[in-house]
């Protein structure tokens, strides 16, 4: 007996990629999904959302003023959103991926199809189906043309129409006919969408490009008095990573009044500031800036963003020595009716541990009931100021950073700030302390609230922003449109059929206008017919001389 034969051994099993191979074929997935129009239109949709924060919530960047009122308001929640960043929305670090992400989504989606689009540019039309009959729009035309006259006419009314025409002989669909017709047109519809996300794409650079390169400052200003462009004069400042003090613009602005107008239930209509403006060491030129007028200089700009009031004070020392109008602002903590509070520091009528200090509370308008200053209108009416006098040490030499606008509490709580006075002054009313030193209220100047922008993007964002309109519109309301046509003999052999279709990409409805170019089709066909039978026009006879 034989032995049954051995059944084919198994193939082996595959060979288990490389970890390379299965590393790079993860990456190009990712890529791949990351750079699809879908996710595109997500993160867009995400950068959106994550901008609305933003313009809900006070920032930083625009008022310290209102950031500083929401904590007072809200002393529980505002910690909370600040640990989240939704107080500096758009220098938040979860904005910023957000933004990154988005422009590597456009880069990788854009540019391939702008390539892509350059190609379709220089070929020409896809040859007609096989069967023209079958798409959305078409019909047919007899005329007793021959084949080639018939495509002529076709031919010249479709350039006319600014199509691009192309026609093909003895092509696979066109055996056995008198020969096929190919045109389009739309072009720049295709034009507008790579525009529009090109454009987006280069508001994306502009934006980053003014964070860059661009940087801001805020600083309250009292009438009389100005500033420079300068990080050290600013109250808080902000610059782009690659901002050097040097770069900053050389300006300086004084302002020289302030004005607030009230609408009859005392909200504010309208603050305007007059300002003077030029190089450090000019005279510089008078201006007028308002909350949406702000001051453009050589692609700066100076924005006013609020206002407030400066109380100034007198203070004289048992010896005579004294100082007179000495002021601060005093920053809002009630925008209806302007009631501010603030401090005064003021070291240089002391040494060592006999320097002075005023804690006070402003009010425009003034009414004290049970011992208790409050203020009733924003207006200037009737002002008054309630002060706390301290002496001691204010700590301005120890190295530790503290507000200008008010006291540092730790001095007061370890007794190196004592209380020694305290009182409700109107106008040219004074306070006495223990030791004779006497401390008037002198009046009030009023403060803007200023804010020095340079952003060198801004240009690039507008331009972007008119092509990315631009490439909208385009997008909306051009179509691709192609036209096809096939010229075969009739049955018989008298004369032509011509078969028209029509497929159209975009907005509104097709059928009226492929009805219109058939009919203008007909017309032309008969004209055609019309010269045909007329024959050539006959040569002028020679005249007899």
């Amino acid at each position: 007996m034989t032995a049954p034969p051995r059944p084919p051994a198994a193939p082996p099993p595959p060979a288990r990629p490389s970890f390379g191979r299965r590393f790079t074929g993860r990456l190009l997935h990712w890529w791949r999904r990351l750079t699809a129009m879908r996710t595109a239109i997500v993160l867009l949709f995400l950068l959106a959302l994550a901008a609305v924060p933003g313009s809900l919530l006070p920032q930083r960047s625009l008022s310290q003023n209102n950031v500083r009122q929401y904590f007072a308001d809200h002393p529980t929640l505002a910690p909370v959103l600040d640990r989240l960043y939704l107080f500096d929305v758009f220098s938040s670090p979860w904005f910023a991926a957000v933004y990154l992400l988005l422009f590597v989504s456009l880069i990788g989606c854009v540019l391939p199809r702008a390539l892509e689009h350059a190609r379709s540019l220089r070929a020409a039309p896809p040859p007609a189906p096989r069967n023209l009959l079958r798409l959305p729009d078409s019909d047919r035309l007899t005329t007793p043309l021959p084949a080639a006259r018939a495509l002529d006419a076709v031919e010249e009314e479709l350039r006319v129409r600014r199509f691009r025409v192309v026609r093909r002989q003895g092509s696979a669909h066109s055996a056995g006919t008198g020969g096929d017709l190919s045109a389009e047109k739309g072009y720049l519809k295709e034009t507008g969408n790579l525009l529009f996300h090109l454009s987006l794409v280069a508001l994306l650079l502009g934006l980053a490009g003014g964070k860059l390169w661009g940087y801001e400052g805020s600083i309250l200003v009292t009438e009389g008095q100005g500033f420079c462009n300068s990080f050290q004069q600013y109250d808080t400042y902000s610059a782009g990573p690659l901002v050097d003090s040097g770069d900053l613009s050389p300006l300086c602005v004084d302002l020289e009044d302030f004005r607030a107008e009230y609408e009859e239930n005392l909200t504010a209509a309208s603050f305007t500031a007059d300002i003077r403006f030029g190089a450090p060491g000019q005279d510089g030129r008078p201006t007028t800036i308002g909350i949406n007028e702000p001051l453009r200089v050589d692609g700066d700009r100076v924005y006013l963003t609020g206002h407030g009031f400066s109380p100034t004070f007198s203070v004289t020392r048992p010896d005579g020595t004294a100082l007179t109008d000495v002021s601060v602002p005093f920053l809002p903590a009630d925008q209806a009716t302007m009631a501010s509070q603030g401090a005064l520091k003021i070291p240089d009528l002391g040494g060592g541990d006999d320097q002075l200090a005023l804690e006070g509370f402003f009010a425009p308008t003034g009414l004290v009931q049970g011992g208790i200053l409050t203020s009733v209108d924003p207006r200037p009416l009737e002002p008054r100021v309630a002060v706390v006098a301290y002496e001691g040490y204010l700590g301005l030499d120890s190295g530790i950073p503290q507000s200008v606008y008010s006291l540092d509490a730790t001095q007061i709580d370890r007794g190196r700030l004592v209380e020694v006075g305290a009182g409700n002054l109107a106008l040219g009313e004074s306070l006495t302390l223990p030791d004779g030193t006497t401390v008037t209220f002198t009046g009030f100047r009023e403060f803007a609230a200023l804010q020095y922008s340079h952003d060198p993007g801004q240009g690039w964002v507008l331009a972007s922003s008119i092509a990315l309109l631009a490439g909208l519109l385009g997008m909306l309301l051009l179509r691709r449109e192609r036209v096809f046509a096939r010229a075969e003999a009739a049955p018989g052999g008298g004369g032509t059929v011509l078969t028209l279709a029509s497929l159209t990409r975009g907005s509104g409805e097709n059928a009226p206008r492929f009805a219109a170019l058939t009919d203008d089709l007909a017309g032309q066909l008969d004209e055609a017919l019309t010269e045909r039978a007329r024959g050539p026009e006959p040569e002028d006879s020679p005249r007899d001389s």
